[in-house]
């Protein structure tokens, strides 16, 4: 199959990204953070999450980032919403598409969100239907799609059955993620190929996580199959709390790169997302995770 020619990058730097930060970021970077990827051309930003801030403490100022953007006409703004509470206090902000989270790992879901995989879609299912009823796109991820801490390899039959209960509740699109970035191309396109069957093409996007250095080659095997919506995160922001070892979300510049050099349009301003990206580390008062970015940066110093 040919390349997509245009592929959409969904950025969850400021969601999926800050939340694993030990230090507290302030509401006025975040919004600052959301503003620079806006204008450098994202197009599909995960803006927070309204979660318990007591598991959570870095997404307690959720409101406040919402009230704090100025929305830019065309620019989808998302947030997570595990459960009705979640979606309550998010539905007062206005958000373009909520993310519900379930797991292709049972022992994964018990200690993530403490409740079975066929529990976790229960929980969501009246999130799902307000959400719609509300004309809210609603908006899937399937995580530990390849493989999980506990368990080891997760089979693609197992997303195909969190694939087909979260199309029965009404989930419009689906997320692979491979979660602690285990995945290699083969195994990725099979779990790929699971969710597919309950998908249309359009509606199933890669989720990759860079800790055995695989995260860019799973992007390419997705492409291949056609698969045109990836997420990613600025400057490699972020991990994941219930995955020893779990390094960021690939980075959003080094996913861009890859892209421009196939060909494929993306919309973004590599050089104006390298600064998002370089604003938000020297925020944190930490490096910058991209490969691409600190390559670039270190060209322009010279």
């Amino acid at each position: 199959m040919s390349l997509p020619s245009h592929v959409t990058i969904v950025e969850v730097g400021p969601r999926d990204g800050l939340q694993n930060e030990k230090q507290a970021v302030d509401t006025a970077v975040k919004v600052e953070l959301i503003h620079r990827l806006q204008a450098a051309g994202l197009r599909e930003i995960e803006a927070t999450s309204f979660v318990s801030p007591k598991w959570v403490p870095q997404m307690a100022d959720n409101a406040a980032v919402m009230a704090g953007i100025t929305r830019q006409s065309g620019v989808r703004y998302s947030v997570l919403t595990p459960n009705l509470k979640g979606w309550e206090a998010a539905a007062a902000t206005r958000p373009d598409e909520i993310v519900v989270f379930g797991a292709a790992s049972e022992a994964f879901s018990q200690k993530n969100i403490n409740c079975s995989i066929a529990e976790s879609i229960e929980r969501f299912a009246p999130v799902v239907a307000a959400a719609r009823a509300a004309g809210v796109k609603v908006r899937g991820a399937i995580s530990c799609a390849v493989g999980c801490p506990y368990e080891g390899e997760i089979a693609p039959e197992r997303v195909a059955l969190v694939a087909r209960l979260m199309a029965q509740i009404g989930v419009q699109h689906v997320g692979v993620a491979d979660t602690i970035g285990v995945g290699t191309p083969l195994k990725v396109q099979r779990a790929l190929d699971a969710a597919l069957q309950h998908y249309p093409l359009h509606e199933v996007s890669g989720h990759f996580h860079d800790t055995y250095g695989m995260a860019l080659a799973n992007v390419h095997a997705s492409l291949q199959l056609g698969i045109a919506t990836f997420d990613t995160s600025v400057s490699g922001l972020g991990g994941c709390p219930y995955a020893k070892g779990a390094t960021g979300n690939v980075a959003t510049e080094d996913v861009v790169y890859l892209l421009h050099g196939l060909g494929i349009a993306t919309g973004i301003d590599l050089d104006a997302l390298i600064d998002a990206g370089q604003f938000i580390r020297g925020a944190l008062g930490q490096p910058n995770g991209s490969r691409v970015a600190r390559a670039l940066l270190a060209k322009r110093a010279a």
